[in-house]
């Protein structure tokens, strides 16, 4: 499968996942509740598919427009209603029980990034350890002292087990806080304390890589450049390398390590290359041709082969977090929790300018990221989907006309003043939610083209 489709299949498999279960919350609500659900779409315009299923002969629909989905209920204000099915329409319901309905989407959102955290806390996970490497000299991570090797052990007072823990409390902290205490342990197993500046990143508008902005980078173990799995049908294979091959030099320039012969490698899809390689302690030459590979649009070269030392390597630097059903549980609300108030708080800040608007993605980078975490593994994927879950649900509480969080206003509205919002009133907020809605559109399309452009 090619990079492109393969990024597509897997954004769309995010994307119907999200759409389903944001529609089915709706769906399943109205059915409890009394009201008759007319159809279930996903995606909208033009049905390419549909079927009718259940005791109200409901319509089940795929549509053209992929990008969303809605559920249609029973409603006086948009067709006839008979007499005898009054009481199952929509606009007849009390306002709690339409508030209830409303809500329901984004709830479903929220409650699958909890079942999918679950599982993932409960199942264990292989994650980076919080080990860092060795930080540019102008960065705040080198005037902090950190040093190459060194092992977090607590940000702020707060144990992390993996690099992704340290990285989102780094990130929590630099919203309000211009320094960060980190714990570490280096090499000669001492502790120290570490202070880090993390104003640069708000300075920045959060703009790219907090952690990066900051020096912080992770720990990669320099490994000898020598063979272990050779591919069968790869490459290597084809030119005769074997395990245990040491390559010294690759056109005369000399390797001194597994990252330099990788980078030359990937440098050079089918391009012939000459090998100086210790054998047996005997040297001799090998000519290879690296396959060419499309990664996420880029060629590359590849030969198929491991590395020797990869499993010390991975014990040095990888780490498995596992909890029990309740504790994992536990975990799961509490990280759908954080995510969702400083998903909200980013957008907050986002309007009051604090955080750049460079930083609203759409559906190009967002596939993107579907299929570079895809590649990454099933943990790093499913992470990816209940993030964009919790991104869904907050997106949709947002107090927006045509939005589901506008509809619980205009119900707000209505307990207060004890009468429905006129038609008039919802006519202009359905006017004004959808120039929100494409405008925000706009910004995302724009950063996503010039991404494309800046790489």
């Amino acid at each position: 499968m090619s990079a492109f489709l393969y990024y597509l299949a897997a954004f769309a498999v995010v994307l119907g996942v999200l759409v389903v279960v944001h529609e089915f919350g709706h769906y399943q609500t109205a059915r409890w509740l009394g009201v008759k659900v007319l159809r279930f779409s996903v995606g909208f315009g033009r049905p390419l598919w549909s079927r009718k299923f259940g005791r109200d002969d409901t319509e089940w629909a795929i549509a053209a427009f992929p990008l969303g989905g809605y559920v249609k209920m029973l409603d006086e204000r948009e067709g006839e209603v008979p007499v005898a099915e009054l009481h199952r329409s929509f606009n007849r319901q009390p306002v709690l029980s339409r508030m209830a309905i409303v809500v329901a989407g984004p709830l479903a959102n929220f409650l699958l990034a909890i079942v999918l955290y679950w599982g993932l806390f409960w199942h264990g996970t292989e994650e980076f350890k919080p080990l860092l490497a060795t930080p540019p000299a102008v960065s705040a991570a080198a005037a902090a002292g950190l040093a190459n090797g060194e092992l977090v052990r607590k940000v702020d007072g707060e144990g992390v087990q993996t690099w992704q823990e340290m990285r989102w409390l780094v990130l929590q902290r630099a919203v309000d806080h211009d320094r960060v205490a980190l714990e570490v342990i280096n090499r000669h197993q001492e502790i120290a304390i570490r202070h880090l500046d993390v104003s640069a990143v708000r300075r920045s508008g959060w703009e790219g890589d907090a952690l990066e902005r900051l020096g912080l980078a992770l720990y990669r173990p320099s490994l000898p450049p020598v063979l272990g799995e050779v591919q069968g049908g790869g490459a290597a294979a084809a030119a005769g390398l074997r395990p245990a091959d040491e390559v010294l030099s690759v056109d005369g320039h000399a390797i001194a390590s597994w990252a330099d012969f990788v980078h030359i490698v990937r440098q050079s899809p089918g391009l012939r290359l000459v090998l100086a390689v210790r054998r047996d302690g005997q040297p001799i030459e090998i000519a290879l041709t690296p396959a060419s590979i499309d990664e996420q649009g880029e060629e590359i070269g590849r030969v198929g082969v491991t590395v020797s030392d990869g499993d010390r390597a991975r014990a040095e630097s990888m780490v498995t977090v596992s909890y029990g059903p309740l504790s994992a549980l536990s975990k799961a609300v509490v990280e759908t929790w954080d995510k969702s108030a400083f998903t909200l708080l980013m957008m907050g800040k986002m309007i009051t300018g604090e955080v750049s608007w460079r930083n609203i993605s759409g559906p190009v980078t967002i596939a993107d990221y579907a299929g570079r975490s895809a590649r990454l593994g099933f943990d790093y994927y499913i992470k990816f989907m209940a993030l964009v879950s919790i991104s869904l649900g907050v997106l949709n509480l947002l107090p927006i006309p045509i939005l589901d969080g506008g509809h619980l206003m205009y119900y707000l509205v209505e307990i207060i003043k004890r009468g429905p919002v006129s038609e008039r009133s919802m006519e202009i907020g359905q006017q004004i939610g959808l120039a929100l809605l494409l405008t925000l559109m706009a910004f995302a399309f724009y950063n996503d083209i010039n991404r494309l452009i800046s790489g």
